[in-house]
């Protein structure tokens, strides 16, 4: 960083670092990357015992530059400045805070747009052929590859522990992964406007952001860049569905209402309403500055977290089983088999193409399947309702189960915070992972913050939600021994506090 840039309450101007590993990395869908580099950014000072280090985890479209700028030219700051500088939530003044960006990005980390090592051998094997980029080719990653490497980081850096990791949204499963894969090496653990696992709604929104790509002709299977096209529109389609999905219907009436571009009906398809360019212009700036193969494995990164596989086994509802023709899969078996994780983009995509094929036909079956359950519901009446009832209460409690299972091991205290108005990432599954924590006897914090910006809120500078981490990070850390003292005088402060 460039100490003599005296930008008031930023960290300034900074310098990203690369951190090669020449040791291979074997991911969980089995595929082994021979090396790797990660592009990071680093704000403030380590202390002598490296006890103050704060490591970021970035969201889907986030990078490592989360502070401060890169030039003086530079017109918008890293993606959490409000959140991280000097004085701020996340003091750089007090504390060393660590951001890097994950693989199978592309801000430089190692992932589809960077050279595939495969391609560099076979160059020089034969001299004709040229170097090319992993594209289709790199392997689907999880979150949990993603803080085994996270880990890896903090090796190099010397850190054991961490003063703390913090999150929001897809940044928020990666603390939580930490601290159920580490738990010795975090003190705190802030999870924002994230969730245990995404629900089946969520999952849907990925998908149709997958297909926007996949579908369109300039995809080229993935290897849009050897062909010299570029899958625009199908980017630009998957940035307005995500978009969407970030905002509150309050918040899109309050800025754009039906206001009319150019004030009168145009009968046309062109863009007419105010709403309709502004997701229109999300969806271009967002295609200039993202990758389409980094998209797709970053959704599937979301689809597949879950801390509790390898703890319990949940099993569907019986309810479920009836309305579902797929075979439930031992959740345990996940990380074991690389046939239940598909390896590569492009394998991903040939399954996707395979699929289509079949869904016709899995489509007439499964709407004579629900024909014929609406009937047999009809004939039941109330008695359908009460087993309805009793089979989410019973999800509930597994889900509830697993989650302890997951958290059991856990050692750090935890902040969670959710805001009232996101439906991406609702509250209640904030309270998921509370109650989860609570019911372990884990140290937790929790608070859900009136804020109108829906999933967007995160990003947000809103005093409540500012001051909490800020108020969580700088806190004594309860030990053992003082917990078990703050037990026996309030057992709020034991098994969590909600606000």
């Amino acid at each position: 960083m460039d100490s003599s840039v005296d930008t008031v309450g930023s960290v300034g101007i900074v310098t990203p670092q690369n951190f090669h590993f020449a040791e291979p990395l074997t991911l969980e869908c089995n595929r082994t990357l021979p090396s790797f580099d990660l592009m990071v950014e680093t704000y403030g000072t380590l202390n002598s015992d490296k006890s103050n280090a704060i490591l970021i985890c970035h969201a889907l479209s986030g990078s490592h530059h989360a502070a401060g700028l890169h030039s003086a030219d530079d017109k918008k700051a890293g993606w959490w400045d409000n959140m991280i500088g000097p004085n701020k939530a996340i003091d750089t003044n007090r504390f060393y805070v660590v951001c890097l960006n994950n693989i199978g990005s592309c801000f430089g980390s190692t992932g589809p747009t960077t050279i595939n090592p495969d391609s560099v051998n076979a160059k020089q094997a034969d001299n004709t052929s040229e170097a090319e980029v992993y594209g289709p080719d790199f392997p689907l990653v999880t979150i949990k590859d993603w803080v085994k490497t996270q880990a890896m980081l903090s090796d190099r850096l010397g850190i054991d522990v961490w003063h703390a990791i913090v999150g929001g949204s897809m940044g928020g499963m990666q603390a939580l992964q930490w601290s159920v894969d580490y738990p010795n090496r975090l003190k705190r653990c802030v999870v924002i406007a994230s969730t245990p696992k995404l629900s089946a709604q969520n999952i849907a929104f990925n998908e149709v952001a997958r297909q926007s790509i996949l579908s369109d002709p300039d995809f080229k299977d993935g290897r849009y860049l050897q062909a010299g096209t570029y899958p625009r529109r199908g980017l630009i389609l998957a940035r307005m569905v995500g978009h969407i999905t970030y905002l509150t219907d309050d918040a899109m009436k309050a800025k754009f209402g039906r206001d009319l571009k150019s004030g009168k009906f145009m009968y046309g398809y062109d863009v007419e309403f105010q709403v309709e360019s502004y997701l229109r212009y999300q969806g271009e700036r967002f295609s200039e500055n993202f990758d389409a193969n980094t998209y797709l494995l970053m959704t599937k990164a979301l689809d597949y977290f879950d801390p509790t596989r390898g703890y319990l086994s949940v099993q569907p509802s019986a309810q479920s089983s009836v309305q579902s023709s797929t075979p439930s899969v031992d959740s345990t078996n996940l990380s074991e088999s690389g046939a239940l994780l598909d390896d590569s983009i492009a394998a991903s995509v040939e399954t996707t193409k395979n699929a289509t094929k079949q869904a016709a036909q899995h489509a007439l079956e499964a709407t004579l399947a629900t024909d014929n359950l609406a009937t047999d519901n009809l004939a039941t009446g109330d008695e359908t309702d009460s087993e309805t009832q009793t089979d989410t209460e019973n999800d509930r409690q597994q889900e509830l189960a697993a989650l302890k299972a997951a958290f059991a091991h856990t050692q750090c205290q935890y902040l969670v915070v959710s805001f009232t108005t996101d439906w991406r990432f609702a509250p209640e599954r904030s309270q998921e992972i509370v109650d989860a924590l609570m019911a372990t006897g884990k140290p937790v914090n929790y608070i859900n913050v009136d804020a109108p910006h829906g999933h967007d809120s995160f990003l947000f500078d809103i005093p409540r939600y500012m001051g909490a981490v800020r108020g969580f990070l700088t806190a004594p850390f309860i030990t053992d021994n003082h917990a078990k003292n703050c037990q026996t005088k309030n057992s709020r402060q034991q098994t969590g506090v909600r606000s």
